[in-house]
């Protein structure tokens, strides 16, 4: 019996799950898997935990941050998907799971869903919103490009901007317009324009493509450049049939770079014709002003006060006359006014005056030293000496009687 024991292998808990695990990862190589997202969870961590299920079956899956942040689309519950990776087990709670390296929605491409989320999320957000849309200036001096330098793109509207244009000023920043690193170059000479400042309005673009090649224009970093400019940009993305997130966001949107070109410069023919009919409606103005004036001279000249002008100084002459008249009259009136006025006030200030009381008998004593005004002899004691000022002159005594009344 002991014998047989020793030959049994028991097994640990941990020890048999390492066995499954080595398993799964020497037998089953990486694989797509296909199913329906539940359960999911974006972990504080950065990692992304879900379930991927059928109808009969269900799996528990790992995707870790490092490539889930370079995702281009949202996972979420009830998306279907196609998921790339190894199955294998999770030791601690001993079950098998899914480690995704890639994954795509099903039945949609990866970057068609991708569009599709970044163009709702840049809409909620309002930078599509027409409010924001800066005019472009009528007759710019300096415009900047950005695309690539040898493309097809930045050869024909260089051609149409000479041809349309001559004096206008083209700048170019080269750039890639695909493939990595092309849209943080594309935001880039964005930036780098607004920084220089010397450019009236910045064409973004490049010629056709596949939906990988224009990709560029659809990135997040793009269209924030683009909606961050305080210079007008125009985006002029692939054929008129294309359509990216960087026309959205664009000031204007031209089907083409040779139509950007010819939306940003005015033909000079166009101008100059302009001007031309301008001058001419100008010149027709004048020379009806000149006519009309001519018509008033003649009517003034024709007038009765031109056929008799001394009749009509006579006339002014003997109104000047009149109003002199008036005038002298009431200059007299006012006068005669002012001094009836200036003799009545006279009058009311000579009888409230002290010395007009004086005159009718009447006298102001004060006391001595002080020259206090005497106004009651209570104020008064034998031997006081007081003076006394009459109409004409005044006097001085000494106090020998006081009467007082009660």
């Amino acid at each position: 019996m002991e014998n047989l024991t020793e030959q049994i292998k028991i097994y640990s808990v941990s020890e048999i799950t390492r066995e499954i695990r080595a398993l799964f990862e020497l037998n089953l190589p990486p694989l797509w898997l296909e199913g329906e997202i539940s359960n999911f969870i974006h972990h504080s961590s950065g990692h992304r935990y879900f379930t991927l299920k059928d109808e009969n079956a269900q799996i528990k899956c790992v995707l870790w941050r490092d490539i889930g942040d370079f995702l281009n689309f949202d996972i979420e519950d009830g998306m279907k998907v196609i998921a790339y990776g190894n199955v294998s087990v999770y030791e601690k709670q001993g079950q098998y799971q899914l480690y995704v390296e890639d994954i795509v929605p099903a039945g949609v491409g990866k970057l068609d869903l991708a569009f599709r989320q970044l163009k709702e999320k840049l809409f909620k957000e309002g930078l599509f919103d027409e409010e924001h849309k800066k005019p472009l200036p009528e007759f710019p001096q300096a415009i900047g490009i950005v695309t690539s330098p040898t493309g097809a793109a930045i050869r024909d509207m260089i051609h149409i901007l000479h041809r349309r244009m001559p004096s206008v000023q083209i700048i170019l920043n080269p750039v890639k317009v695909q493939g990595e690193g092309a849209a943080w170059e594309i935001a880039q000479g964005i930036n780098e324009f607004n920084q220089f400042g010397q450019v009236d309005v910045i064409i973004v673009g490049r010629g056709g493509g596949s939906l990988e090649d224009l990709w560029a224009f659809n990135e997040e970093i793009v269209a924030r450049a683009i909606y961050a400019s305080e210079i007008p940009v125009v985006s002029a993305i692939g054929h008129e049939i294309d359509f990216t997130i960087a026309d959205l966001v664009a000031d204007l949107r031209a089907p083409t770079p040779s139509a950007a070109a010819e939306l940003v410069a005015k033909d000079k023919r166009e101008v100059l014709y302009q001007i031309k009919n301008l001058t001419q409606s100008l010149v027709e103005y004048q020379l009806a002003q000149i006519e009309s004036a001519k018509i008033r001279v003649k009517t003034a000249v024709e007038s009765y006060g031109m056929k008799r002008p001394w009749d009509i100084l006579t006339q002014k002459s003997q109104r000047v006359d009149e109003l002199l008249k008036n005038m002298g009259w009431l200059v007299n009136q006012s006068v005669k006014s002012a001094q009836q006025n200036l003799a009545n006030l006279m009058g009311r200030l000579n009888a409230l005056s002290p010395l007009s009381i004086l005159e009718r008998g009447y006298s102001v004593c004060y006391k001595l030293p002080s020259l206090k005004l005497l106004k009651d002899v209570n104020k008064l004691k034998l031997a006081d000496v007081v003076e006394v000022r009459l109409h004409k002159g005044k006097f001085r005594g000494k106090v020998e009687k006081i009467e007082k009344e009660w």
